[in-house]
């Protein structure tokens, strides 16, 4: 088995679900296929995510983050090149999150932390609210990149985003808490019906920026900021000095996974039409 490079060490801290793809289902195997050694934390454990009409299962808290990340430092294995966090289900885990942030940090210094910071979208919350302060006063400045959608990137700078001007002013306000790469991963283009995801980074005082426009699919999926997320991580390492290649890459990919799923799913529809209301003929 081959052993994976100590710049190639991702530890995920977020969701698992029994039935889908959502949280560390979603973001574990992109980036092992990329050649990453990913080490998973469940935040939270539940039988799926939180849009179906019952979702249940186990919300973990600070003790049971502190004997996991108490148990790899105790085997000494706790060395990692990044940390990926993504959603979180109690106000207590989140607070521990941001003690294993800085203990890893200890551990490696150079560790780079990608922050998605999962509290909702189309403006409704499916966290507890009291996340957002915690997210915005504590975590945030501990992040060398976020990956917020516009809700998120909203709640976090104040900021309420219209158009293109007051997307790059929120952008702005979350660089000043002392974020280095702030990704905007996806808000409405202003002309014709796209989505657009705008980058900006910050580098010895110099921020530079990029702008993506790609198709928006006519389905709703779940799952896809998680990917989003651990592609990005995955192509900003690849390319640490152009975060327009590093988005590019990630948006394909995306679109790849997404319209492989979308053309599925319609075949698998069609297949269940065709078996229960086809007509047939008895001789």
């Amino acid at each position: 088995m081959a052993v994976a490079q100590p710049n190639k060490r991702i530890l995920s801290i977020q969701s698992h679900v029994v039935s889908g793809y959502v949280g560390n289902k979603a973001a574990t195997f992109p980036m092992q296929i990329h050649g990453y050694e990913v080490d998973t934390i469940n935040s939270v454990q539940l039988c799926n995510h939180t849009g179906y009409n019952v979702f249940q299962g186990q919300v973990l808290n600070a003790n049971e983050l502190r004997v996991l990340s108490d148990g790899l430092k105790a085997n000494d294995i706790n060395y990692y090149s990044h940390l990926l966090t993504g959603y979180v289900g109690s106000k207590s885990f989140l607070k521990e999150v941001i003690q294993v942030v800085k203990e890893l940090r200890e551990t490696n210094p150079n560790i780079i932390f990608v922050c998605d910071p999962v509290m909702g979208d189309h403006g409704k919350f499916y966290v507890p609210e009291e996340l957002m302060s915690i997210y915005r006063d504590e975590l945030l400045p501990l992040a060398n990149m976020i990956t917020p959608n516009q809700f998120e990137a909203e709640l976090l700078s104040g900021q309420k985003i219209t158009d293109e001007k007051s997307a790059l002013d929120a952008m702005q306000r979350l660089h000043e808490k002392g974020v280095q790469t702030v990704v905007l991963s996806s808000i409405p283009s202003e002309t014709n019906g796209k989505l657009v995801s705008y980058g900006t980074t910050v580098i010895d005082g110099k921020k530079t920026g990029c702008k993506i426009e790609y198709p928006a699919l006519d389905c709703q999926f779940t799952g896809t900021g998680d990917l989003f997320s651990a592609l990005l991580l995955v192509w900003s390492h690849k390319h640490p000095s152009n975060l327009q290649l590093a988005l590019e890459k990630t948006l394909s990919g995306m679109q790849a996974v997404l319209q492989r799923t979308l053309t599925d799913a319609q075949g698998m529809l069609f297949a269940f039409l065709i078996s229960h209301f086809m007509p047939f003929e008895f001789s």
